[in-house]
């Protein structure tokens, strides 16, 4: 099996606090993600630890959702959620340093994860886990880029 988890960081020339107030409305992560195209917090829910969203992901040919529980809602310095309360969690830090802010977005893939993928894909599963993995390296760069443009361009 593959490398189940990939991170990758930028600068953006805004305050730690103000991209955490960005990433942790899901509600844009629409707006960069090349896959995520809508999140929504259940009913009066927002962004601290143990909030539940649904995030709608597309890609050619296929279209899903997921609900995603919020596991580090720290402003200013992390915000991370976990796709069906135990498979995979995705998460932002966000470190001072000079010219702004140093922006980490991290994808790990869980034990419940592969599990999961074991149970529904049987011999197909590590094609399928690979696949992912494969989509999470490409994705998070693309992501994380157009995060700077929106954050640099708003301030």
């Amino acid at each position: 099996m593959g490398n189940l988890r990939y991170s990758e960081s930028v600068v953006v020339s805004r305050s730690p606090e103000d991209l955490y107030d960005m990433v942790a409305d899901v509600t844009r992560m629409g707006e960069w993600s090349p896959v995520c195209r809508a999140c929504w917090w259940d009913d009066g829910d927002g962004p601290r630890a143990g909030a539940w969203f649904t995030g709608r992901n597309e890609l050619p040919g296929r279209t899903w959702e997921t609900r995603s529980e919020v596991v580090a809602a720290d402003r200013g310095r992390e915000f991370a959620w976990v796709v069906g309360g135990a498979w995979v969690r995705w998460g932002y830090t966000f470190t001072p340093v000079d010219g702004g802010t140093q922006v980490t977005e991290s994808w790990e893939f869980l034990p419940g994860g592969i599990t999961r993928f074991h149970d529904r894909y049987g011999d197909d599963a590590e094609n399928q886990i690979a696949e992912r993995a494969e989509a999470a390296r490409r994705g998070i760069p693309v992501t994380l880029a157009a995060i700077k443009r929106a954050a640099e361009a708003a301030s």
